[in-house]
């Protein structure tokens, strides 16, 4: 990797840390050619620190470290991507990032249409809301009604409508993951099945 330390006249460039699962922003340091080299051999992040004007590995005093999971540097060579898993908060104020946002694992739209359907499961009335009356009717109705549109994707996937199929795949993904939460579970769940087999 060629990477350019002396573009800047001081040595250090910056080291974006990005957790390498949920793919948020974690911090923002800088590293020098010695960082650089203490991370890649001990796999815990290490940057030079501009105020203690030393070498610092991220966690020293708290514990909590980021684990080296991969590096990158950028097309201009002066700027470095690190991927990381964090054991623990990343931020000195007990945050999980220095921007004080939430770094759980979400799945963009499909997160949010999860948060809708517990939402209508629990605070909607079943004359108000298609859900609500599907979580009404229990645990039966609705496996069937995955059952249903299971079948309908297999059928519009031996046509030649590619439209009908999709709308079929929607509507087999929205009433499984109905069923995921009637049965006391979420998308990640099944996601971390996943990853195991992988």
């Amino acid at each position: 990797m060629n990477i350019d330390f002396n573009k800047n006249n001081d040595g250090l460039i910056p080291a974006i840390i990005q957790d390498v699962t949920t793919k948020t922003v974690l911090m923002l340091g800088y590293m020098n050619e010695e960082a650089y080299k203490k991370t890649i051999d001990t796999k815990r992040v290490t940057f030079f620190s501009r105020s203690k004007q030393r070498l610092w590995t991220k966690g020293e005093e708290s514990g909590n470290i980021l684990v080296l999971k991969d590096i990158k540097v950028d097309c201009d060579n002066d700027t470095l991507l690190v991927k990381v898993e964090p054991l623990g908060p990343t931020c000195h104020k007990g945050t999980d990032t220095c921007w004080d946002e939430d770094n759980s694992q979400t799945y963009g739209f499909l997160s949010s249409l999860e948060h809708i359907i517990s939402d209508r499961k629990h605070n909607s009335k079943s004359n108000e809301s298609y859900v609500a009356a599907l979580f009404e009717k229990g645990i039966n109705k609705i496996a069937q009604k995955v059952g249903e549109e299971a079948v309908e994707v297999v059928i519009e996937a031996k046509d030649d409508n590619d439209n009908l199929f999709l709308n079929e795949s929607a509507d087999l993904l929205f009433h499984y993951l109905i069923l995921l939460q009637a049965k006391g579970f979420k998308l990640e769940d099944i996601v971390s099945i996943l990853k195991q087999r992988h």
